[in-house]
């Protein structure tokens, strides 16, 4: 039987001891900011109050910034174990109450939603529900509810779970289920493999054993990745942000890389060459919000693994001076450009809001790294040297916002009007 939650009203919390939450860490830490001292005033509240899982909760937050994921986690688990719902604190009037259905897990494991919503008029509740945290009977009242539990191995049994309770669910729901389960690595790409205006290389999840099987036998690789052979990318299954990614070209990069792992399983794809005639690497970050795409960032690298941390973006001005021009003609340039692409991707996908880390290979084609519903936007980059940034980011958070309006305005609109 179809679980159909009933609604109790909740009041925001607005004492001291609320929770600030990511937006709030996340942008001290870029800010340089020493947050030990913080942790240590979080310490002490939650020795002084046992059952302030708000602290715990906010001093998890400060340890995974501070790459203590371990810890974290486990400070999480103890929150969790107090209560399952957390109230974002905000001094400013809301005219949107939101409640975004969450599961336990480091930064990766939801959509960062406080980044969206930082000084924004939108309530945003957090309740988290897991196989040991079932949603509880009575929910708090919100207008629009979002699904910002992200695909992972991990979660595939949560939302899986939930994919019948949200088809009844009362107020208005954005990014079902299903779909996310569609953005998994080994399943993303199928969705638009018969399209030529987008590259978008088959992904497959091999077991180490039977790489080390290629290599012991000296087999060819394309029928394991349909493709042409060497150069391949090969990267642990539940990794990110490049940990552990690798371009490998031969049996014995394959054997010297395998033999440095010691995770069993791995995604494997061809890798393609996407540099520009000037021999740079260019990877952009796009969202898409009800279907429109939105850039939030476009990166410029020697290398071929980019991160938009890691390229050096704050120590060129060139750099800085390209992406600032590709924001500024986003919308008649690269959007223009790959319209017909993006059409096609956002009917196969099907979500409201998801994000994707994009390039364009040397043919023009949209050459698609991954699709995700969690994907980091912000705009918290330090320094007057990337202003430019902030009127392209706002017209991102605007969309966002009138997203949600739109839900809550259709949902109280009379059938007909």
């Amino acid at each position: 039987m179809t679980f159909i939650p009933s609604l109790s009203l909740h009041q925001p919390s607005t004492e001291s001891g609320s929770l600030k939450g990511l937006a709030h860490w996340m942008r001290l830490a870029l800010s340089g900011q020493d947050l030990a001292p913080c942790a240590q005033e979080l310490i002490a509240r939650a020795q002084a109050h046992p059952d302030d899982a708000n602290a715990l909760m906010d001093l998890s937050i400060i340890l995974q910034l501070n790459h203590s994921r371990e810890l974290a986690l486990e400070l999480q688990n103890e929150a969790l174990s107090i209560k399952p719902l957390y109230h974002v604190w905000s001094d400013r009037p809301h005219r949107i109450r939101l409640l975004a259905l969450c599961t336990p897990g480091d930064l990766m494991a939801n959509t960062p939603l406080e980044c969206l919503l930082e000084n924004s008029d939108i309530s945003l509740d957090l309740l988290y529900v897991a196989s040991h945290l079932p949603l509880p009977k009575n929910i708090p009242e919100h207008d629009v509810a979002f699904m910002a539990i992200a695909e992972s191995d991990p979660n595939r049994a949560i939302l899986t779970r939930m994919q019948p309770i949200v088809q009844n669910w009362p107020r208005p729901f954005i990014n079902r289920p299903l779909p996310i389960l569609n953005l998994a690595r080994e399943t993303a790409y199928t969705l638009v493999r018969d399209e030529p205006l987008i590259e978008y290389p088959a992904t497959f999840r091999i077991q180490k054993s039977s790489l080390e099987q290629v290599i012991l036998q000296q087999q060819p690789l394309p029928g394991l990745i349909n493709g042409p052979g060497f150069p391949i990318i090969i990267r642990p299954i539940a990794s990110h942000a490049g940990h552990g990614l690798a371009r490998i070209s031969s049996l014995t990069e394959l054997a010297h890389y395998l033999k440095n792992q010691t995770q069993q399983e791995f995604y494997v794809s061809r890798f393609i060459d996407y540099s520009s005639a000037d021999g740079l690497f260019r990877k952009f970050r796009i969202v898409f919000i009800e279907d429109r795409p939105y850039l939030c960032h476009m990166a410029i690298s020697e290398h071929w693994m980019i991160h938009y941390l890691n390229a050096g973006m704050e120590n060129s001005e060139a750099k800085r001076l390209e992406e600032a021009l590709h924001m500024n003609s986003f919308d008649h340039d690269f959007a223009l450009r790959h319209q017909k692409a993006f059409s096609i991707l956002t009917q196969r996908i099907g979500l409201d809001y998801f994000g994707m880390d994009c390039a364009e290979t040397r043919e023009g084609k949209l050459l698609i790294f991954e699709v995700a519903s969690a994907m980091v936007v912000h705009a918290m980059d330090q320094g007057d040297a990337f202003a430019y940034k902030l009127s392209p980011m706002n017209k991102v958070f605007s969309a966002f916002r009138d997203l949600l309006i739109r839900k809550k305005l259709e949902a109280s609109s009379p059938p007909g009007d």
